[in-house]
This record gives C-alpha cells, structure tokens and sequence, in this order.
C-alpha cells in the first residue's frame, strides 16, 4: 500500500520518486506493491485506481503482431463473423488472440483483471493506452529560487529525472505516431482511461499511476505556496497529462443503444429461437416474441437513454472561474481547463465548486448535502500553514469538495478568497461517487450465482433431451432437416428465455412499494440484500435520537471543584467561561439567519448573546474580525464581575471527527491579549489541560451526568502571548494553542431518543437481528441510550473493554470491566495471550462496549481476539469515520450481512460499505447510499427488511416457477416427440404468454408480511430443500401427464394418431389435445403451489389480481375441452389432415363426451 511519504511531488512537473518496491516492467501495479510474480495490486484506499470495492488487480500489456492479426482475421472470415459476436461479449479473447503479450512499456492493449474483497472471481476488462504530445519546454521548471526550489513547487527536487517521466520511446512512436509528432521539441504522454480515471505511464517506475495520487504526501506548506497560481505553459502542460476537468457521462446514440440491445447475449439467444421457430413454421409464435421483444428493446432504450442523460445532466458543471497568474494578475477560464495547482479566486456570493480544492485564504458557508445528505451547512475555513501532510479526509474543514454549492464567501486579513485546486474530473469527491453509479460493486450473492449454475444445469438436461429427441426422431423416420429443427427446438423449451425479466419484476415491485413509503433505491438488486440482513448498525445522534439537543445547564468551577449545575447560562458572571460559551461555535448568518451545527446554536442561546450579521474591522479592536458576539443589553450587571463587551473573534481551529474538539482565539476591548477557547469531548480536554486545573472529581462527575444519558462538552481556556491580531493569529499552530489549558466547566445537553426508536430497537432483537450502535459521542453516554432504548436489556451484561497502546517498553493491553463494578475483571498484558482470550459462558445475554481507540489498539495489535469481540459488541464509542467504516468491513468478513442507518454525516464511508445502507435524508434520492429514507426515524429499517425478504421469497419462488414451467413444457414435448407430433403454434403461445407470463408478473404482486419473524428466507438456490422441492413436483408433473396420455389411449373411442404424417400436418390429434389440456392446469396449479405465503409474504389470496387470474384461466382451461376450442389450439393450419388423422375427425365429436370424463379424471388427479 502506498505510503503518505511515498510519493514527491512538483507542482510543475510530473513525480521524481515514487517507491513501489518489487516493481517489474512485465507486472508493473498501479499503485502500491504487487505480489510476486503475479503483478497483483492489493487496494486499500479509497484514493485508488480503482473503485474500494476492488481489493485486487492485475495488468497485462498486449502490442500488435501481424501473423496474430492474419490468424484473426482468417478466423472470422472462415466462421462468417460469428467470433465477433463473442469477441464483443468476452473482449479480453479478441485481444490476446490478434495482439502478443508484451511489457507495460510497450503496450498498446492492456487487459485489466480486478476482483472484488470479498469474491474469488475476476472480471476482465480491455482497454486502450492512448497518447498525447505536449511541449518540451513545458516540462522546464519556472520560476526557480536560490535553493533550488519552485516558487509552485510542493515538495520540489530536482528537475532533471523529470524528462523521463512522461515520455515514450521514440523509436515505438516512429511506426506509429505523425512526422509532426516526432520533432526534437516535443514528448509524448502515455495513458489510458478506465472506468473516467486516467493513468498516467511513469518512465522512471515502469509502471501505469492514477493522475490522483501524482500529489500525494504534499504538505499545507505546499498548498500555500501555490497561492499566486500557475503560469500558462505550466497549466497547459498539466492539462495533458491530468486531462479536462469534467465528469463525462457517455450519452449514447439509439443505433448505438440498438446494436447493444441486439447484440446482447439474452437477445442473441431470441434471435435464435424467432429463426428456428420460422424454419419450423411457427410463425404466429415467432411473430409475437419478435413483436414483444422489439418493444421490450425499444423500452430498454428509451429508459437507458433517458438514465444517461438524467446522470449526465445531473453532474454536468461548466462555469465561468477567476484563476490567479503569476505576474499577470487574473484571468476569467472555464472550469474544465482546471487543473491541480491552480489558484481560484472565490465570489462573495458563492457558487457551485467545480473541482475539489483547500481553502487557503478566507472562509465559506458550504452546502454539502449532495454528497453526505447533511442539511445543515458547513463552515469551511482556510488551511492552515505548517509542515503536516495535506489529506483531503483529515482537512475536510478547509476543503471545498466538487459539486457542493458555496452559499457565502468572506475574505480575511486580504481582499479575496484563495482557494487551490487539488483534483480534478473523475478524481474528486464527486466523481468517486458517479464512478460508483456507473460502476457499482459487484454483489456477491450465493442465490445470484447459484441462479447461473442452475441454468447450466438445465443446458445439460436440454441437451440430454436433444440426444433423445435426435434418437426418437430417427427411430421414426423423420428427415435429417426435421430432426435438426426439432432437437434444436427442445433447447429453446428447457431452457427459459423470460427468466432474467421475470426476476426484475421482483424487484421493481419492492422498489416500487418502498418508494410509496418515503424510502428511495438507487440500487434495486440490493434490495434482496435487506431480507438476509443479520446485524444492523445504527448511529445515535439524529438517527436513534433527536437531532436537537437541549441546554440542561453548565458545571462551573470554584479552583478545583465542581460548583452545583447552572440550569441558565446567561445568568454566569462575565468571565471565561461565558465567554467560551457566547464565541466557541462556527456559527454565520445566511440570508438573515444564523446557520451551523444544531448544538451550536443551542449553546448561544442559552447565554443570551447574539451574534453580529457583517462583522468587519471593530473599532474598539482595531483588527478585522471572523465573528463579533454582542452581549445582550438587558442583562443586569453583577456586582464585582467584568462588564459585559463585544468579543470578536479572530481565528477558527474547526472541529475534527479525529480530534474530538474545535476551537476559536477571542480578543475584545482593553484585553492586552488574546485568549483560546476550546471545546470537545471531557476526556481528551481535560488531557489537553494541566493536571492543577482538572477538578479531583472530574471521572466522578462526567460519569454521573453521562450515566443519565446527557451528552456532556468540556471547556477550557489558555491566555496567549501574542498581539490580538488576525495576523498574528495566523501565524498561530493548533498544537501551541491547544496545550497547557486551563479547564473551564461541563456544558450538559439533553439528547432524547426519538419515540420510534426503543420499539423498533425491541422488535428486530425480538427477530433475532443483532442491534449495534456506532457513534462518535461519549462511551458511558452511548452505554446508557444503548440499555434506554432497549439494545441491553435491564438484566443483561454489558462489559466495558479498555485497552491501551504499548508504551515505553510495555506491550499493548486489555482491560474487561463490567459496568457495575469499577475493577477489571480480566486483564491480558501479553497479545499474545491476549489473541487466545474467550469470554466465559454467560447464563444471561453478554454485550461488550469499546471507545475507538479500544477499537484501533484492536486491530493493530489483537487482530485474533478482535472477531470474538465484534460477534459481542454492541456499543462502539468515540468511533472517527473511518473507524465507522473499517467496522462494517470487518463484520462482513464475519460473514455478517450488515446493514447501516445514519443521517449521513459522519458515517458516508460507512452507509457505502455495508451491504444495505439507509441514509436518513429529506433528499429524494442520495449518492450516499443504496436507500435513502424521508422519514426521520429509524422505522424505515424494518420497512427494508420486510421488503428484502419478500423480495427474495418472491425471487425463488420465480426461480423455481420459471424452471418448472421449462420443465413441465419440456415433458409434454418428449411425450409428443416420442409419438411424432408436438405441441402447435397457438398453444406454445397460449402456454407462454397467456398463462406463464401473466401469471408470473401477478406472482409478484404479493404483499410483505405485515411483521417481521425470526427465520430468514434461505440465501442458496442450489440447497437440499429447493432441489428436492423441484424433483418432486416434476415427478409428480410428469405422472399426471402420462398417466393422462394412457388413460386416453385406452379408451375405446379412441383413433391412433397417423405417425407417418410429420407435426404440424398432423394436428388435432387426440394425444396433443391430452397433454396440452393437462399441462396447462398444470402450469396454474404449480403457480399456487410455490407461491408460499407465511412467514414472508402474505397470503397469495391476499393478492386480488393473481386471484382473479387464476380463477379466470381454470374457467377458461375448463371450457377449452369443447370441441371448438380443442380443434383451434390444437392446429393453427386450418387445412385437411390426410391419413386416419383426418378420418377420425368427424368421429372426435360424438366421442367428444367420453373425452372430456377422460380429462376430468385425470384433472382431478392433478389438482
């Protein structure tokens, strides 16, 4: 895996220095090292080349060879251009079969294989490496310094090694490339796109690079000295090799859409079956399924044309931009011509942000609901200086994302806001979640795989019935072409082509029924994902409680003790701590109203003062400000405190997920110097703050106030040495800042549990569906809502797991406490004892609880003992997000199917990973997740779940339909065959489109069941009850029909059917009229019987259409034994029949009595 410091690199050139280890030309990765010998590329962060879903991939390079070229031609001229039907299928063999297998170096093809973490299979992929010439002198490094470094340059060396970076062997390009191109001023770069990202190839590594990680390990030094911008020449040169920022969505024409359609292996197989039906006469059947086959292609790409360009219009973003040049001021660009390194020049009034970019001067109110569904809108603020490396995750406050709307701009301290472009395209944050759309994940489902192998078991059973109708057919003197038709007929029989839609239907029944709830799909097949669910994760704040969050009061301090709880806090004397309450926020006005984070807001209201609409340079500081809080000016004076004056706030240190605290520096009138405020979680402020200051009580009092289930924030306070200025301010680093503080007091804030909450909570553990919650809030906070909304039971253990990182020569080590006694319980100081550690056997239910860190020291340290703490833990404390995330991925490899609920905010990464993710939005559909719930409660939950399983029932029980419907009509044609007759045109159509298709679509109608139930419908299709369920009814399915054939035979009335007349020419007969009568009771019977209702679906009377259908095809099977009706769907040629055939028509109807006795007995047997 790539390392942070792996990579240098130059904003005005290509990367010197990237360490793959092992590299070689032949097995070259993209990024990180590969295996041996294999060229395998193990993927473990989200800013790979390819999507987080892929764990895995391998590259091989293919150049062109004329006798392969001559050889593949040949070929396809030879098999009539059939090979490239299959090369358009499977690519990868047209490849390797024209093209040698080469180097990276010298590739012109390459074959990309990836494999997802959690399936063994690997999926094949072609594309092309395109090239691009650029100028030689762009590649020169521009304004250089004394020390040799660019004035744009992050991380600048050398430039020399440079010139091998992005240039080909010019003796390859001489065969291929134009005289122009081949000129001693000009280079060429080397890439390939795949899946919208582009790759770059790096000369010096012999290796392909994602354009993404070129500036990767840069610090926020570095960004900083990119603020006046990039020269033209250096930002043309960029645009080469890092491409035009755009997210293209293909838009494709419809005879593009229509030759994919028609070439599509599911149509191929159509356009078989039509041709082999008109070489067999069939022309009515043959005319239908051209007919519906032509309007279900025609559908398809209306629809596919109409997603596309929905998408496309979607992610569409061209505006008008100011971008900074150094010595020539600004200058207006479009914002595809972006590129990393430039510099923007943001308008106060905002607007939606192009690419992804750090903020370095100035500050923003951004909207970001498009990407993590959060409503509320977020203050970004500049980055600040210093030598840390530059993360995009961990900077999250200071960098605009692409596609996000910038509500307001405000500069400080200069006359406009800077902000420096870091990715571009498919690179960004938005386009990361586009390319997820365009190329989901692929699901990794037993039922989904096992569906493929059943229909390749069926194959084989057509082609057993292919061998037997071929000997049957010979035995009975049936010409060669006859046999041929016939036996290439049965496999058009056995092998059903309406099974892929009759599956969908499924599917878009659920989804159209959660839909009418208020839950949004973006993902149907994982819909059936939610009815094997096992473990579902729940965030606490906004999902399991309410969003809102009332003051209860504040803690105050007199010297080292805790005073009694203030319940108002504007009744505090005027001093540090009010003051910390009134400026410790990131709150701003937008459009006459305060805007921020929900407590915030909360927070100053309690103390009464209101915060300034257009701060500006106060007169009384003398200094421009961030923010001015004024005092309210009815608020009487105390006695002997300070007087009540305007705080203006000079500098922000924003709250971070990682950190657990945010901070502000405040000045106000006749304060010689400035004072830092910080805010956060009780346990790392008070480490934060100097031993003398912490109350003794401190663990006494947090636990009392968070064992009552309130969420509780420390303050504290440090007076800095330095001018209460913006400027010096700046210059000011968070760690200097937030060292050495001075502890203030407790805020103590209510946060209810929704109402729905406990009694979905009770209801799915009552379901046997394990219940976790993940939150970044406080352990014995998360402890305490996890037992009041039911998730530990009043009688059940919870034990609270503690662990610390190995130390000054001591190793890492865990702690076991039980939450009603304050000892350990058990201790394990060595991991490797540790790694080998079981919990006892509990009479009663056990539950475990950890903090994140406990979760981290884990991970790294107990990596054994970690899977027998997960299958027990149910609270996880002070999670970071992407702790979040590595939590879903780790109960996965448990072979849990886990869901997860949250409001989207901090848990994006999360929502994605887990098998069903249900974002809680008001937005009607999200990129975030899979499903995207309007309803603000976690009742949505049970709603997925219900739907996934009668999803899932309904699909097997579909699966199992469609296969014996295939089988049922496979039986009734062996019959037929073996007698030399079959079934006719019209009742090969009534069967399958009359009876099985409208009955499969009514199938599905079915409604969920009103509850949920303990069991789960069963993941594998290939699984003892299925199969023995199949057998049986097909044993039972062709007794019926034979016994129904030799009943009739032996009646007396009955005339043998004129065998040396071939089918079709030999219809009516008495033998086609029995089978055909009695399989197609059949095909109704078998609908009810797998349509299963309790303990997943409602009954199937409950479903008034698939109701009303059955009884009106029995009426009608019933009637089709009059004589009228069995000589109509008997034979569609309405002609002379020669032979007794046509003899014993006449005598059909006095015996027309005996008949129907005949099939009513034979009725009643099957029913």
């Amino acid at each position: 895996m790539m390392r942070t410091h792996d990579a240098v690199w130059l904003w005005g050139s290509l990367p010197l220095c990237l360490s793959f280890p092992g590299c070689t030309i032949d097995s070259s990765p993209l990024v990180g090292s590969p295996a041996a010998s294999y060229g395998t590329l193990m993927i473990g962060t989200s800013i790979g080349p390819l999507s987080s879903s892929a764990s895995s991939v391998r590259l091989s390079g293919y150049c062109g060879s004329p006798w392969r070229a001559i050889g593949y031609h040949a070929v396809v001229w030879v098999l009539a251009g059939i090979p490239l039907l299959l090369f358009r299928w499977k690519p990868s063999w047209g490849v390797r079969l024209r093209s040698r297998p080469c180097s990276l170096a010298h590739a012109e093809t390459l074959v990309i294989e990836t494999r997802d973490k959690e399936d063994s299979s690997w999926q094949l992929f072609t594309v092309q490496v395109q090239t691009e010439a650029v100028v030689e002198g762009s590649l020169e490094l521009p304004l250089q310094a004394e020390d040799g470094r660019s004035k744009m340059a992050l991380g600048a060396v050398p430039e020399t090694p440079w010139k091998d970076t992005a240039r080909l062997h010019r003796r390859e390009e001489a065969g291929r490339l134009p005289l122009a191109f081949l000129s001693p001023q000009k280079q060429v770069v080397r890439y390939y796109l795949f899946q919208g990202r582009r790759y770059v190839w790096i000369e010096t590594q012999q290796a392909f690079l994602q354009v993404s990680l070129l500036g990767h390990g840069h610090t926020c030094d570095d960004i900083h000295s990119s603020r006046s911008g990039l020269s033209l020449p250096d930002q043309t040169m960029r645009k080469t090799i890092f491409g035009p920022n755009v997210i293209s969505i293909p838009v494709k024409s419809y005879p593009q859409l229509l030759v994919d359609e028609v070439l599509n292996p599911y149509y191929g197989f159509q356009a078989f079956s039509i041709g082999l039906w008109l070489a067999d006469h069939y022309y009515w059947y043959a005319l239908c399924i051209f007919l519906i086959s032509a309007i279900s292609i025609c559908l398809s790409m209306l629809k596919t044309r109409k997603q596309s360009q929905t998408l496309k219009d979607m992610v569409k973003l061209s505006v008008r931009v100011r971008v900074c040049r150094p010595g020539e001021g600004e200058e207006w660009v479009d914002s595809s011509k972006l590129v990393p390194g430039d510099c923007l020049v943001l308008p106060p009034e905002g607007g939606l942000m192009p690419c992804d970019a750090a903020l370095v001067a100035g500050e923003c109110m951004v909207n970001e609901s498009c990407l993590t569904g959060e409503s509320v809108p977020v203050l970004k603020t500049a980055l600040p200086e210093g030598p840390r490396p530059y993360c995009p995750e961990s900077h999250r406050r200071h960098t605009l994302f692409c596609g996000t709307l910038v509500l307001q701009a405000r500069a400080y301290g200069g006359p406009h806001v800077l902000a420096v472009v870091t990715q571009t395209g498919f690179c960004t944050a938005k386009g990361g979640l586009v390319s997820s759309i365009l190329h989901p994940r692929p699901i990794n489902f037993k039922f989904y795989k096992h569906s493929m192998k059943f229909v390749a078991a069926l194959s084989v059973l057509a082609l057993l019935g292919t061998i037997y109708s071929i000997f049957i057919l010979h035995h009975n003197r049936v010409p060669v072409n006859e046999i041929v038709i016939r036996a290439l007929d049965l496999v058009t029989v056995v092998v059903p082509p309406a099974l892929p839609a009759a599956m969908t239907v499924c599917t878009l029944y659920a989804q159209s029924r959660l839909q009418a709830q208020g839950i949004f799909c973006i993902h149907p097949l994982r819909i059936n994902l939610g009815g094997k669910l096992r473990l579902v994760c729940f965030d606490k704040t906004g999902t399991l409680t309410e969003n809102g969050l009332d003051v209860m009061g504040v803690v105050p301090l007199k010297g080292q003790a805790f005073l009694p709880l203030v319940p108002e806090p504007r009744c505090l004397p005027m001093g540090p701590l009010l003051r910390a309450l009134a400026t410790c926020h990131a709150l701003s006005w937008l459009q006459d109203t305060p805007v921020g984070d929900p407590m915030d807001l909360k927070m100053v209201e309690s103390t009464g003062w209101v915060l300034e609409e257009e701060p500006a340079a106060d007169a009384a500081l003398g200094t421009p400000v961030l923010a001015v809080m004024r005092p309210p000016p009815w608020e009487p004076q105390t006695q002997g405190t300070e007087p009540h004056v305007p705080l203006g706030v000079l500098g922000r240190f924003p709250f971070s997920s990682s950190l657990q605290r945010m901070g502000v520096v405040v000045a106000w009138p006749g304060a010689a110097q400035p004072e830092a405020y910080i805010k956060g979680s009780p346990e790392l402020v008070a480490s934060l703050c100097s031993p003398d200051t912490v109350p003794a009580d401190f663990s006494k009092t947090l636990q009392s106030y968070t064992a009552a289930g309130y969420r509780v924030v420390a303050l504290a306070c440090k007076p800095l040495s330095i001018a209460p200025s913006m400027e010096a301010v700046q210059q000011l680093s968070r760690d200097t800042a937030e060292q050495d503080l001075s502890f203030l007091g407790l805020l103590v804030m209510r946060n209810l549990l929704k109402p729905q909450t406990t009694r979905v909570i009770q209801a799915l553990r009552r379901t046997c569906i394990r219940t976790v919650m993940v939150t970044g809030d406080n352990l014995q906070t998360a402890v305490t809502v996890a037992r009041g909304c039911g998730m530990v039971a009043p009688r059940e253990r919870l034990v609270i797991i503690h662990a610390t990182y190995p130390e000054q020569g001591r190793p890492a080590s865990l702690e076991f406490l039980p939450t009603e006694c304050p000892t350990a319980v058990n201790g394990a100081k060595d991991p490797d004892k540790a790694a080998s550690y079981t919990m006892e056997p509990d009479p009663q239910s056990s539950h475990l609880a950890l903090s994140g860190s406990t979760f981290g020291v884990l991970m790294k340290h107990f990596p054994k003992l970690l899977p027998k703490v997960l299958v027990q833990a149910t609270v996880f404390a002070r999670m970071a997000p992407e702790q979040k995330t590595e939590l879903v991925c780790e109960l996965q490899r448990l072979q849990y199917c886990v869901g997860m609920c949250g409001d989207g905010a901090n848990d994006c990464g999360a929502l994605k990973a887990a098998d069903v993710g249900i974002s809680l939005s008001q937005a009607e559909a999200s990129v975030v997740s899979p499903f995207t719930s309007s309803m603000p409660s976690i009742e949505c939950v049970p709603m997925v779940i219900r739907e996934g399983r009668c999803s899932l029932d309904t699909s097997f029980s579909m699966f199992k339909y469609m296969a014996l419907y295939s089988l049922t009509q496979f039986v009734s044609v062996l019959i037929l065959y073996t007698i030399n007759t079959n079934l006719g045109d019209l009742q090969f159509l009534a069967i399958d489109l009359v009876i099985t298709t409208t009955v499969a679509v009514l199938m599905s109608r079915t409604q969920p069941a009103l509850a949920l139930g303990r069991a789960r419908p069963p993941g594998a299709l290939l699984s003892v009850p299925v199969l023995s369920t199949l057998l049986l009814q097909m044993a039972l399915v062709a007794g019926v029909q034979l016994g129904g054939y030799f009943l009739v035979v032996a009646q007396p009335w009955f005339v043998p059917l004129n065998k040396t007349v071939p089918a079709p020419d030999n219809l009516p007969n008495y033998e086609n009229t029995v089978v055909f009568s009695l399989s197609s009771f059949q095909y109704l019977i078998l609908a009810a019987a797998v349509s299963k209702g309790a303990p997943f679906r409602q009954p199937l009377y409950t479903n008034g259409a698939a109701r009303a259908e059955e009884h009106r095809r029995h009426l009608l099977q019933a009637a089709a034994t009059g004589p009228g009706c069995l000589q109509l769907c008997g034979g569609l040629h309405a002609r002379e029949c020669v032979g007794p055939v046509s003899s014993s028509l006449p005598a059909a109807a006095p015996a027309q009595t005996g008949l129907q006795e005949a099939l009513q007995a034979a009725g009643t047997g099957a029913r």
